[in-house]
């Protein structure tokens, strides 16, 4: 058995690298290894199950996106005395966690092609895409932000913002308002499934008014049907550039 304790949170990229490495090479080959750590996106990569302890109580005990996911709206939760948490297992294995105090909540959240419109469940690479959320005013809101994560399969955070960030927040909201955020973009991911979590807060985090957060609330695919195969979770705009110099002989 190897324990780790937090190991991972200290020294430099080469150190951290190296650490990785040698983690997954004990996993390949059997080892239990016991993963002590508060870095959650460390904790999704290397334990295949995850166990969540408070003041030395279980709180919860499952797969890591199951724990993770809860973890985070228990954050939350305990900032917020009206907030609620929900989990349920969507299409293809993707885990729905939804938190929040229902105060606003995103009506609809859609995936269209920019150009047509029409919804889609499958993106092609470098395809114009438009990510639509209708969101709904239950109570009074002074301040509202809309943040958005896009996750790989493996729940790797790809990419990520609020409207705190791009200074857009909405203010003096009144119940029955409805408002329609637009994200136009060009989908520059590689083949595989990804996943949009939307949240609405009052400012650049979930831990001071958490009105509604969902993870994986939008699941699609990409697929690559025009550009040459490559690997990875990005598309390149990148090609090879050769010359070669021939031997001058005399």
């Amino acid at each position: 058995m190897l324990i780790v304790d937090e190991v991972l949170s200290v020294g430099d990229s080469y150190f951290q690298h190296k650490s990785f490495d040698r983690i997954r090479r004990f996993k390949e080959e059997g080892t239990t290894i016991l993963f002590v750590s508060h870095g959650m996106e460390t904790v999704k990569e290397i334990c295949n199950r995850v166990i969540l302890l408070d003041k030395g109580q279980v709180l919860k005990d499952g797969l890591p996106d199951e724990v993770v996911d809860y973890y985070n709206a228990l954050i939350a939760e305990r900032e917020n005395a009206k907030l609620t948490i929900e989990q349920r297992r969507e299409r293809g294995g993707w885990l729905l966690t939804r938190s929040g105090t229902g105060e606003v909540r995103v009506a609809r959240l859609s995936l269209v092609d920019a150009e047509t419109g029409e919804e889609v469940a499958t993106a092609r690479v470098r395809q114009t895409l438009c990510l639509i959320a209708e969101v709904e005013i239950v109570e009074p809101i002074p301040k509202l932000v809309l943040g958005y994560m896009l996750r790989d399969k493996l729940g790797h955070v790809v990419w990520g913002t609020n409207t705190w960030h791009t200074r857009q927040v909405l203010e003096g909201l009144k119940p029955g308002d409805r408002v329609i955020y637009r994200l136009p973009f060009t989908c520059t991911l590689g083949p595989g499934s990804y996943s949009f979590s939307p949240a609405l807060v009052s400012t650049d985090t979930h831990l001071v008014n958490n009105y509604e957060w969902t993870d994986n609330a939008l699941v699609f695919d990409v697929i690559n049907t025009n550009y040459p195969f490559f690997i990875g979770s990005s598309w390149l705009d990148a090609q090879f550039q050769i010359s070669i110099q021939e031997k001058v002989t005399t």
